[in-house]
């Protein structure tokens, strides 16, 4: 299956408390694999490791086609654990394949919604340490330049944040950043990414700077602050 075409990516990746929950809704199958394909190689570490529910609604499936997306996700380091389907034969099938199935109605609730389950971390993350959680993460500690927290919901950090953080991994534009001290060496909420002042800047395909979060001109107290996406840009405001 060829794959040279840049397009936009609606699928839904969620964390839940076995892993992440991928749903293929209706649509064109092809178009449907090359949209995952994309969306996982764009975060490709954060997924890579990850356990995988697939949440197939209707949609009625061939040895072939279960087969083509559990190799897919196999490629980025995913492995598919459980089938969730309406489709009597497709459940059969899955578990003819090994994979563990179940129609929608008997899947626990909590599993098909964002993760309510946070990470709390008490430590400092020094240079060189990851933190990687499908839901929030809650840092008691300093994350150091050098150290990155990757969450697919909101990174509280009660500390000083002077990593690189990257809030809402897998897709969630509503996710925040919290720190006592936010000065990050780089900041991504969703999609969206802001830079340190003194990288180059590239007028062509320019990103917010950390300097355009707070007033110009304006001495910058140490104080708690929020980021968050606001107009199609990340923004920080003081976290009271």
């Amino acid at each position: 299956m060829q794959r040279t075409q840049q397009v936009d990516s609606p699928i839904p990746i969620k964390g839940t408390r076995e892993g992440l929950l991928i749903t293929l809704g209706e649509g064109d199958w092809e178009l449907l694999l090359e949209q995952l394909d994309q969306r996982l190689a764009r975060t490709a570490s954060f997924f890579r490791g990850g356990r995988v529910t697939l949440h197939l609604g209707q949609r009625p499936m061939t040895e072939d086609t279960l087969q083509e997306v559990a190799d897919l996700l196999e490629v980025h380091g995913i492995t598919l654990i459980r089938v969730i389907s309406e489709d009597p034969a497709t459940r059969r099938l899955a578990r003819r394949l090994g994979f563990a199935s179940s129609p929608p109605r008997v899947q626990p609730s909590p599993a098909l919604g964002e993760v309510d389950n946070g990470l709390i971390v008490r430590r400092t993350l020094r240079s060189g340490q990851s933190i990687r959680h499908p839901g929030p993460v809650v840092i008691i500690g300093d994350v150091n330049p050098g150290a990155e927290v990757v969450a697919g919901g909101d990174v509280i950090v009660w500390g000083h944040l002077r990593g690189l953080v990257h809030a809402g991994a897998l897709g969630d534009e509503k996710a925040v950043v919290c720190a006592l001290h936010l000065a990050p060496t780089q900041l991504r909420i969703g999609r969206h990414i802001a830079r340190p002042p003194d990288e180059e800047e590239d007028t062509e395909h320019s990103e917010p700077r950390i300097k355009a979060w707070h007033n110009q001109g304006a001495p910058r107290d140490v104080r708690p602050e929020i980021a968050r996406v606001e107009g199609g840009r990340i923004v920080v405001d003081a976290w009271q």
